[in-house]
């Protein structure tokens, strides 16, 4: 196993409206509600999907668990890897996600395996990148480095 695979840092849903799913999460768990909160703008997120600049947005909410984050993605109805797959799938599991400490490298090691680059982007604090991975290991698979 690769070092940077020890620890998943998260499961992550696509879901058409995050506020209805996020309290009949926090329900059935008896958890609080987490507030969401919407991604960053294209001059700050600089997001690209399929090597193109994209406006998307998406609404996200975060339960924070002991072990592993659940995060909650509500697409804006622009180009983006979570429209995407809400167009095609509906509702579901969208990518697990690990912490990568050389972003590049990996992108290109798993490009290799034949996962594709679908989008990436920035964040406060990192950056992200989505690869595709459906066929290969049935999900989405995010890298996410600190900067």
């Amino acid at each position: 196993m690769i070092d940077d695979y020890k620890v998943m840092a998260q499961v992550a849903l696509v879901v058409e409206d995050s506020n209805m799913i996020a309290n009949a999460i926090a329900e059935v768990l008896g958890v609080a509600v987490p507030e969401g909160h919407w991604t960053d703008p294209l001059e700050e997120a600089h997001t690209r999907f399929k090597g193109e600049a994209t406006t998307a947005r998406a609404k996200l909410v975060f339960f924070q668990f002991e072990n592993i984050q659940l995060e909650l993605i509500q697409p804006d109805g622009n180009p983006s890897t979570w429209q995407q797959f809400l167009d095609e799938h509906g509702q579901g599991l969208h990518h697990i996600a690990f912490k990568v400490k050389d972003m590049e490298k990996e992108i290109l090691r798993l490009e290799g395996l034949g996962l594709q680059l679908e989008q990436r982007g920035d964040y406060t604090g990192g950056e992200y990148a989505y690869l595709n991975g459906e066929d290969k290991i049935a999900c989405i698979l995010e890298l996410l480095a600190d900067k």
